[in-house]
């Protein structure tokens, strides 16, 4: 467990809060720099081997790489790791991946990562209902523009649309439903608790639908006759995923999610970097109209959840 910072008699609390914040800041910079890092290690996989097969290994590894770490720092475990709250959260986890890698065997990364990041809007939307918070009518329009921007990238019933354009809206669900479980678990459990648990449920769903499908006539394992290469990646893409996952974990306890919101907005930059860099790819015209569409809209309901926080301070002090 770690132990809450005492006062320092030197650096006034202001301070060392202010520096706390400034660490997560860079912490959620850095795993925004990862996730495209991971991205492209899968797509490059979904190359050799069916989507549904380079989640299970990522998962596999991911999941070992995380035990691991639980077993080296056990004094950071902190509450249950095995419960049915976690079961929950490693079922969203297989769905968000298994949409995104389904989508990267498809289309450019940036792509798929501009329709994923309708995510916040969803939430908003799963708020009321699930976790009770009051949405005001201007988060809502926001919300309206935002899908409006996600049409406009997936372009439904026009020739450049696809049906695998709705995966990524899929991973953006199972992402969504997995921050408000999240949401209601993190003040009793670690990061490193809860990511571990997650991870190692998701790896065994995984391994449940894979051996499905493969009953149902799908392919079996690939990897074991892949190229050589495909062993020194798949441990790499676990390692990078756990890092990332980890790394976000540890910038929400440090700073206040409202802060840390507009930098998760640099995973699309490095999606459309990597994207050009190692596939050649660029997004559209379209594509990146929707995208700075989607952008707007969710930088806007991050600035309604701010305004709304502050009001609620200024009650609080008042009081």
């Amino acid at each position: 467990m770690i132990r809450p910072r005492t006062k320092s008699p030197v650096a006034p609390p202001r301070r060392a809060a202010q520096g706390a914040a400034g660490t997560g800041i860079l912490m959620m910079a850095i795993a925004m720099a990862l996730l495209p890092v991971g991205d492209t290690l899968a797509k490059l996989l979904t190359q050799t081997m069916p989507p549904a097969e380079v989640v299970l290994w990522r998962f596999g590894f991911q999941g070992l790489i995380l035990a691991g770490l639980a077993a080296l720092l056990r004094h950071r475990l902190r509450g249950p790791m095995f419960s049915p709250v976690l079961v929950l959260s490693g079922l969203c986890s297989v769905v968000t991946m298994s949409g995104l890698v389904g989508a990267f065997a498809v289309m450019p990364i940036a792509t798929a990562i501009a329709i994923f990041f309708v995510e916040p809007l969803i939430l908003v939307v799963l708020a009321a209902p699930l976790l009770g918070e009051k949405v005001g009518p201007r988060r809502y329009a926001a919300v309206g523009v935002g899908f409006l921007g996600a049409l406009v990238v997936i372009r439904p019933g026009l020739d450049g649309f696809t049906p695998a354009a709705l995966l990524p809206l899929v991973a953006a669900t199972g992402y969504a439903l997995n921050a408000v479980i999240l949401r209601g678990v993190s003040g009793a459990r670690s990061a490193l608790t809860i990511q571990t648990g997650a991870t190692l449920y998701a790896g065994a769903i995984a391994l449940v639908a894979f051996g499905a499908m493969r009953l149902l006539g799908g392919p079996g394992f690939v990897a074991p006759s892949a190229p050589a290469w495909v062993w020194g990646v798949l441990p790499l893409a676990g390692l990078v995923s756990a890092g990332t996952f980890l790394l976000i974990a540890e910038a929400f306890r440090r700073s206040e999610a409202g802060l840390l919101a507009p930098f998760q907005y640099l995973e699309i930059v490095g999606a459309v970097i990597l994207g050009f860099l190692v596939f050649n790819e660029l997004p559209d015209a379209p594509t990146m109209l929707g995208t700075a569409i989607i952008l707007g809209s969710g930088a806007y309901v991050v600035h309604r959840e701010r305004v709304a926080a502050r009001s609620e301070d200024d009650l609080v002090s008042q009081g």
